[in-house]
C-alpha cells in the first residue's frame, strides 16, 4: 500500500483516480490538493481515456479539510491563506471543467469539500449508508469554495438549509436534492458503476466535450436567448468527422469507431 494521498491507473479507456488517507477518512491537505490537479490534468491530456473516475480507500469518501492542515493555515496571515484556498478553487475547477465524463463512487461519508468534490462531478453513485453533509458552520467556517458547485447541484435554498445547520443528509435525501444520481446498496456499487462506464463509452468522446460546454453555455440563460448559440453548435457537430461517423455507423448498423472493444469495459480494480 503505497503513502501516496492519491492513486491512479489507467484501464481500457478509464482513468481510476482514488483518494489514498483512509488513516484520515481522505481529509484532503495541501499536499493531496496539489497532487488532485495534477493527476486530473494528466487524465486530461491522456488520449487513450475516455472516462474518469474519483473513488476512495476506506469506510470514507471524504471527510473534506483535514482539520490539523486548517490548524496550522489559521497561524498564516491573510495572504497565505488566500492563496491556499486558491489551490482548493483551482482542484474544484479542473474536476468541474473536465471535458471528459467523470464519474464519483461514494462508498462513504462526503462532508464538506469531500461533498464539493461530489458535487463537481458529472455523475455521481453512492452506497444506500453513505452520508453527505456540510459541516464547516459547525467550526465557524463557510463552505465558500465548493459552494457555487452544490448550490448549482441542491438549489439555493436546500444548500442554505444544509449550509446554515451543519447537518448529514443521507443518500436518499441527497439522491432526492439532486447532490447524487443513484443509490445501490454497497455490495453493489461496481456493478452500478460498470452499467454507467458502459453507456459513457458507447458516446461520441468529442461530443460529450461539447455536452459539456454546452449544459454550461445555456444554464442560467433564457432559452429565445440560448437558441442561436445552440443552433450553431448543432451545425458544427453535425459537420464534424465524429458526427458523420456517428450518424453512417447508424445507418451502417455497424458499432462507430469509438466504440472500442464495442464498450465492453473492464472489471473494477480493487481499491488497495
Amino acid at each position: 500500500m503505497t503513502d501516496s494521498p492519491i492513486l491512479i491507473r489507467t484501464d481500457n479507456g478509464v482513468g481510476w483516480l482514488t483518494l489514498n488517507r483512509p488513516e484520515r477518512r481522505n481529509a484532503f491537505d495541501d499536499r493531496m490538493i496539489a497532487d488532485l490537479v495534477r493527476g486530473l490534468a494528466a487524465l486530461r491530456g491522456d488520449g487513450s481515456v475516455r472516462a474518469v473516475v474519483l473513488r476512495a480507500n476506506g469506510s470514507s469518501f471524504s471527510a473534506g479539510a483535514d482539520l490539523e492542515w486548517m490548524k496550522r493555515m489559521s497561524l498564516f496571515g491573510r495572504k497565505e491563506n488566500l492563496a491556499d484556498a486558491r489551490e482548493l478553487a483551482t482542484l474544484m475547477g479542473v474536476l468541474a471543467e473536465m471535458p471528459k465524463p467523470t464519474v464519483a463512487l461514494v462508498q462513504g461519508a462526503a462532508l464538506g469539500g469531500g461533498a464539493g468534490l461530489v458535487a463537481c462531478c458529472d455523475i455521481a453513485i453512492a452506497a444506500d449508508k453513505a452520508v453527505f453533509g456540510f459541516p464547516e458552520a459547525r467550526l465557524g467556517l463557510i463552505p465558500a469554495v465548493i459552494a457555487p458547485f452544490v448550490v448549482q447541484a441542491i438549489g439555493p435554498r436546500a444548500a442554505r438549509r444544509y449550509f446554515l445547520t451543519g447537518e448529514r443528509m443521507d443518500a436518499v435525501e441527497a439522491l432526492w436534492l439532486g447532490l447524487i444520481h443513484r443509490v445501490v446498496p454497497r455490495a453493489r456499487l461496481e456493478d452500478a458503476l460498470r452499467d454507467v462506464l458502459a453507456d459513457l463509452t458507447a458516446c461520441g468522446p468529442a461530443a460529450q466535450a461539447a455536452v459539456k460546454d454546452l449544459v454550461a453555455a445555456v444554464s442560467g440563460r433564457p432559452p429565445r436567448e440560448a437558441l442561436d448559440d445552440c443552433a450553431r453548435r448543432i451545425a458544427e457537430v453535425r459537420s464534424s468527422a465524429e458526427g458523420r461517423e456517428g450518424v453512417t455507423a447508424f445507418l451502417e448498423r455497424r458499432p462507430p469507431a469509438w466504440r472500442t472493444g464495442n464498450g465492453r469495459i473492464p472489471a473494477v480494480p480493487p481499491r488497495r
